[in-house]
């Protein structure tokens, strides 16, 4: 019998294509679903909580600091940077962070003021942050990444976080793993975390001659120990498995 997709031949019991082109098909119809869900999940994103709140102009500012803490008393704007405000829209801010949204709800200074201090970030993030928060999309590198990944984390903007972490994720090598994997552990990226382990694991023969293993053992030894444990589980694992394939 002849195959409906590709015209070749295939076994009766395929019951009208073959094999490869079935395994095609299955792999093609998981792709939609993941590109289906993510649209949903951006949609969901985008819906403002309270569209009639929109106004025509934007009625705050944000400003990013190189600071990492606030202004003094005496000089409100010492930790400002020279750097332009970045404008944008109450609403649009309480409906996609909730950290926003107790920020602009209450009496606050911020909410006040119009005016809200973004502290140890450059202009160029604040800007992708504020853009993603409109749009649900950001021209990525790894350095931007990690960055919008922390200020994502810090504002609880949950849809950001998984985006940036999906893509350290793909980008995660043998040369990063070790610096990924202490990234993912302080900012609880599950993925990330994972993905990482996994490549240290697979390349342990040659983990300690690594510079930046040898600055996590002086850093955080804690998650050099982490590291064995997560091996000598595997190691435990694959040998209880040979030992049941054994005849």
């Amino acid at each position: 019998m002849w195959c409906q997709s590709c015209r070749e031949e295939y076994e009766e019991r395929d019951a009208g294509t073959c094999k490869e082109c079935y395994e095609e098909a299955s792999e093609t119809e998981e792709e939609l679903k993941r590109e289906i869900d993510d649209l949903k999940s951006k949609v969901a994103f985008l819906r403002l909580a309270s569209p009639h709140d929109l106004v025509s102009t934007t009625d705050l500012v944000l400003h990013a600091s190189s600071s990492t803490s606030p202004s003094s008393p005496s000089n409100p704007n010492s930790s400002l940077c020279t750097t332009p405000a970045v404008p944008a829209h109450r609403a649009v801010l309480i409906s996609r962070s909730p950290v926003f949204k107790a920020m602009l709800e209450n009496e606050m200074e911020e909410s006040r003021s119009g005016i809200i201090k973004i502290y140890d970030v450059s202009y160029d993030v604040l800007r992708s942050f504020v853009h993603y928060l409109y749009t649900a999309e950001v021209l990525l590198d790894e350095h931007m990444a990690c960055d919008l990944l922390i200020l994502a984390e810090k504002y609880q903007v949950k849809h950001l976080k998984i985006f940036c972490e999906k893509f350290m994720t793909s980008k995660v090598n043998s040369e990063n793993a070790v610096a990924s994997y202490a990234f993912a552990h302080r900012h609880n990226a599950k993925q990330l975390l994972e993905a990482s382990l996994s490549l240290i694991m697979d390349n342990m023969a040659t983990l300690t001659e690594r510079e930046e293993y040898k600055e996590l053992v002086e850093k955080d030894p804690r998650l050099v120990v982490e590291i064995y444990e997560a091996y000598l589980t595997r190691q435990v694992n694959t040998a209880a498995k040979d030992l049941t394939l054994q005849p």
